[in-house]
């Protein structure tokens, strides 16, 4: 079974160690993403993810982890967001992504936006996919800045 669990302060290093795997397999997206001298690619700050709108999660399959989402909660003038999500390889294509997707989207209802940037098509016919199987075409797309963007609402109702 696939599942969310909050990643606390003292797991960090974990998560820095699984987002390893994920920038590796960004970078085809992004050429100028280059590892450092140390042979890793820099650490991200995730202070913020501690604290309210902030939250991290783990992604697990029983009990082996197997990927990370963050995600920004709604606040009054801005919308629920993944900010980054990330299945490993050997995972994917089971459904485990789509049902964490769905299961990010009910504990957070209300309003979504997400991004995908312009190289990543494999990303942007997922969460089309998604988006479609929740909502319908109850959904605005949009291109800018190099990234498309989907707007959408969920409401708690939703049978996910």
């Amino acid at each position: 079974m696939v599942s969310l669990h909050k990643v606390r302060k003292e797991e960090e290093t974990v998560l820095h160690h699984l987002m390893q795997f994920y920038f590796y397999e960004f970078s085809r997206y992004l050429p100028n993403m280059k590892v450092t001298d140390h042979g890793t690619y820099n650490r991200v700050e995730l202070d913020r993810y501690w604290n309210d709108p902030y939250h991290a999660y783990f992604i697990k399959l029983n009990e082996e982890l197997i990927g990370f989402s963050l995600v920004e909660s709604a606040e009054a003038l801005s919308p629920n967001s993944i900010q980054e999500f990330f299945i490993m390889a050997k995972y994917q294509g089971n459904g485990y992504k789509k049902e964490i997707a769905k299961k990010l989207f009910k504990m957070f209802p209300g309003e979504w936006e997400l991004s995908q940037i312009e190289k990543n098509q494999p990303a942007q016919a997922f969460w089309r996919g998604v988006i479609q199987e929740v909502v319908a075409d109850q959904y605005k797309e949009y291109h800018e800045n190099g990234l498309y963007i989907q707007k959408f609402r969920v409401s708690e109702k939703e049978n996910l």
